[in-house]
């Protein structure tokens, strides 16, 4: 069994307010009942800027890595998502084109779930519905808390509070599934800076670097470093 489990993506809600979640049960397996299984390679692009949104992805198995690809072709990304979240709800929801790109970073496992099976199913679950507007609401204010705090301090406790983050919910003795690049991409800092505020990090027992993972070795000390 692998050491990696679900994270919290640190600017999830920059991209998706994890609507799917929040929606009850039965609703959720009568969707996923009449979704659509798809299933992609390693760099695989999943959607588009400006595709149409007629419709939204849960990620059943493996990384999606969310982001833009600028004019000269290289990717920036804003999220890395993973096994039982979701995207491209707000994209559905407003009927406006996509914004951003989504890759995946090994093969992984994905269900669609188109826009008229959603909007079918959800007049049937009147809670859900106001369950929606409550979670949209957390996100929004998550996300202004989030980046509020990520313009505070140094790269390294700008990291330190990224990784707090993403590190929500999962075992001390899980990895996360994140590169350097990434982290630099999410902190908007060169791949350099990045590596040296993980040095120190590393070298204070707070992570563990690995090939294309990351261990958090003490979440706590970890939270408070990144908000002393």
């Amino acid at each position: 069994m692998s050491d990696v489990l679900h994270y919290r993506s640190p600017l999830r809600a920059a991209i998706s307010p994890m609507l799917h979640a929040s929606l009850e049960p039965e609703l959720r397996a009568e969707l996923e009942a009449r979704s659509i299984i798809r299933e992609f390679a390693d760099g695989q692009i999943i959607q588009q800027r400006g595709d149409e949104p007629d419709g939204f992805w849960l990620i059943v198995e493996g990384t999606v890595v969310a982001g833009q690809f600028l004019s000269g072709g290289d990717f920036r990304a804003v999220a890395v998502l993973g096994p039982g979240d979701s995207y491209g709800e707000l994209a559905m929801f407003s009927q406006r084109p996509r914004v951003v790109d989504a890759v995946s970073r090994g093969n992984s496992r994905l269900r669609y779930i188109p826009a008229s099976a959603f909007l079918e199913c959800l007049a049937r679950y009147p809670a859900s519905g106001r369950a929606l507007l409550g979670a949209l609401a957390v996100q929004v204010q998550d996300l202004i808390n989030l980046v509020v705090d990520l313009r505070r301090g140094n790269a390294t406790a700008r990291l330190a509070l990224l990784l707090v983050n993403m590190a929500q919910g999962v075992a001390s003795d899980a990895s996360l599934p994140v590169t350097q690049q990434e982290l630099a991409e999410l902190l908007g800092v060169t791949r350099p800076t990045a590596n040296g505020a993980l040095r120190e990090l590393e070298a204070l027992g707070l992570v563990e670097r690995g090939y294309g993972r990351l261990r958090v070795r003490d979440h706590q000390a970890l939270a408070k470093f990144a908000r002393d």
